[in-house]
């Protein structure tokens, strides 16, 4: 299996990125071959620093993975005109499970990235391969770095070293600094239809084709979250409830209720996170700043301990945030369908499992109310972004829901 097979209905980025995994091949030989007879490629498609961008679910990550394990490849069929990204060979395999000593995936479980752990990440970019042919940093979440951790990786992609790679994951080019973009290469993912991510899903994991077409028509070709929905029955229940919103706001009361529960299950996402994550983290710092027997702390640890606590609330934060911008998404989902329905629009219903309170909805209001009903989910979200308090925020937007 090579390398690219994981990345859903993205053929032009895929081409772009086996030519420059070829070009890099033949800067790697070049250098190792100490008669210098191979020159470098005038023209070269490789550069130092890459730009992943698409929306949610079109396999940004993805992408960068595939290239950082094709740019790793040790396969002897490369010395046969054969590709880089086997997929089978030491290089790629251990790129690919998050082993290979030359290859850091970072992403962040917290609200954003700092100065601090991006200046670990440039000092690392400044070491040559231990014994990979690159040096690769993916950084998933390239959006979420603060202004001071943008100027610090500037720095280095500005100035890079010779055998280093830059692999930047982000929802769009305005959400990375604009001097950091400029000295990347571009690549735009688009999200993969719905078709392609059932077949994946019935191709790689297993899931019947039903459960697979459903799941993947229901997230609109997000890969990652129609795994889930196919495979975990809380993400099922979840959803029910998420689209029965639009039915219960027909008062004040139910609006607020609604609002209540949707913050509610966002916070239970996160006490399960922390349930699973926090008390692990907690005893193994313990154990290896040499906690006694009783559970005392050595003098000198309790900063060391807050400052896992105050990561652990940040990560907290973001969970519940993340988990109500997926239900906002649902929402969004659901009234795009309506909207679909009042204008006799022939495309496929996102929803067609809740038909029944799809037609319900549309018959009941017009074309203006469900835009306003979808830019009210849309103020909510950016209100989430501005810090509002979240049940402050879904409040306010169940109230427009019923306002329309």
């Amino acid at each position: 299996m090579a390398v690219w097979d994981d990345l859903v209905g993205q053929a032009r980025v895929q081409a772009q990125l086996a030519d420059a995994a070829r070009d890099a091949d033949g800067l790697v030989t070049a250098v190792a071959d100490r008669s210098g007879a191979t020159p470098a490629p005038a023209a070269s498609r490789m550069t130092h620093a890459w730009l992943f961008t698409g929306p949610p679910g079109s396999g940004r990550s993805t992408a960068a993975r595939a290239f950082a394990a094709a740019l790793q490849c040790v396969s002897p069929d490369r010395a046969l005109g054969g590709e880089p990204g086997c997929g089978f060979c030491d290089g790629c395999h251990t790129t690919l499970v998050g082993t290979h000593a030359d290859v850091e995936i970072v992403r962040t479980d917290q609200l954003s990235i700092g100065v601090k752990d991006t200046r670990e990440l440039v000092r690392r970019a400044q070491l040559s391969p231990a014994g990979g042919r690159w040096q690769v940093i993916v950084l998933e979440d390239a959006d979420r770095l603060t202004e001071g951790a943008g100027n610090v990786l500037l720095k280095a992609i500005e100035e890079p070293a010779p055998r280093t790679v830059w692999l930047l994951c982000a929802p769009s080019l305005e959400d990375v600094l604009p001097t950091i973009r400029s000295r990347c290469r571009h690549l735009v993912l688009s999200t993969p239809s719905v078709d392609a991510v059932a077949d994946v899903l019935v191709r790689r994991d297993g899931i019947d084709p039903a459960t697979a077409a459903s799941a993947a028509r229901a997230t609109q070709g997000h890969i990652g979250r129609a795994r889930r929905l196919a495979t975990d029955e809380r993400a099922r229940a979840r959803r029910a409830v998420v689209l029965k919103v639009p039915l219960r706001v027909a008062d004040i009361g139910g609006c607020l209720k609604a609002a209540q529960e949707l913050v509610d299950a966002a916070g239970e996402d996160a006490k399960q996170v922390a349930e699973e994550m926090d008390v692990k983290e907690t005893d193994d710092l313990k154990a290896a700043l040499g906690a006694a027997a009783g559970g005392r702390m050595p003098r000198g640890t309790a900063g060391a301990m807050k400052e896992l606590a105050d990561r652990q609330k940040r990560r907290s934060t973001r969970t519940q945030r993340d988990s109500l911008d997926l239900a906002l998404s649902d929402l969004t989902g659901f009234y795009r369908d309506v909207l679909a329905l009042q204008l006799g629009s022939r495309v496929a219903l996102a929803n067609e499992d809740v038909r029944d309170s799809l037609d319900r909805v549309a018959q009941s209001s017009t074309p203006e109310r469900t835009l306003r009903r979808i830019e009210a989910i849309i103020a909510c979200r950016q209100a989430l972004d501005r810090n509002v308090a979240p049940l402050l925020a879904v409040e306010a937007m169940t109230v427009a829901l019923r306002a329309g």
